[in-house]
């Protein structure tokens, strides 16, 4: 498949998306969505991929938000399908990979790139990166899931703040408040990400799918997550990679996991 707007590439286990719209410091429009949910798709069914980096081209941004000018004259009903769309599209549908996907945050992520980088399972932050989510700068909320993660990282209060305040927090900031994993300079920052993501290539992918599955459960609304931990937990004692690695643990050997 080939792509306008962004860059998809494969090494060794590893896709890296690159949000590839420099000229608007890479900032997501309809067609740039719709690109990402087929690339992470691909992704996602590939066996050879274990690991997903989600990062922006230059050095610049990650993403500087939403394409304003593609819905400044919404109405209140396409307001909301834009909202419905792009969650179900791309934000929700990056939290509930099955795949892990690291944000490798190479700059501004503000408003849609924000809530991009809080989708996916965890963030990685260069030393020049800024954060925040600006909407009610412009009127509206943040609509592509970022009331809701937001506070479920950084707590209520300073959650409040970041909205209210329509401010940017700095990478050390957001590191102290728990938005991101860790800080490493521009220049390392791609291959420090890809140090960790060699890291969680060496376990077992159906393990760690089952992992995401039940860590997500219990923030959503009627889920329990400790039942679905038990129910996930179970599955595990059904795939070849738990006999695999109960046997190599056994053996004293490394586990060689087949991913089933």
């Amino acid at each position: 498949m080939t792509y306008e707007n962004i860059r998809f590439d494969k090494k060794e286990g590893i896709a890296i998306i690159t949000i590839d719209r420099p000229s608007k410091l890479n900032a997501l429009n309809s067609a740039t969505i719709k690109e990402l949910h087929n690339a992470l798709k691909e992704a996602d069914a590939a066996k050879s991929i274990k690991v997903i980096i989600l990062t922006g081209s230059g050095e610049k941004a990650f993403v500087a938000g939403a394409d304003i000018s593609e819905f400044a004259d919404f109405s209140v009903a396409q307001g909301e399908r834009l909202a419905a769309e792009g969650q179900a599209k791309l934000f929700d549908f990056v939290a509930h990979l099955s795949t892990p996907v690291i944000a490798a945050v190479n700059g501004f992520a503000l408003g849609g790139g924000l809530e991009l980088a809080m989708s996916a399972h965890f963030r990685i932050a260069s030393e020049n990166a800024k954060m925040g989510l600006p909407e009610v700068s412009l009127g509206v909320i943040p609509g592509y899931g970022g009331t809701q993660r937001l506070p479920q990282l950084v707590g209520k209060g300073r959650a409040m703040e970041m909205i209210m305040t329509a401010g940017m927090i700095d990478a050390h900031q957001a590191l102290q408040y728990g938005l991101v994993n860790h800080v490493t300079s521009l220049d390392e920052l791609m291959e420090f990400t890809q140090k960790i993501a060699q890291k969680i290539m060496r376990n077992s992918s159906v393990a760690i799918a089952a992992a995401i599955t039940a860590i997500n459960a219990g923030y959503e609304d009627g889920e329990n997550g400790f039942e679905e931990e038990i129910t996930q937990f179970g599955k595990c004692f059904g795939t070849a990679d738990f006999q695999e690695g109960t046997q190599a643990f056994l053996e004293k050997r490394k586990a060689n996991f087949p991913g089933k």
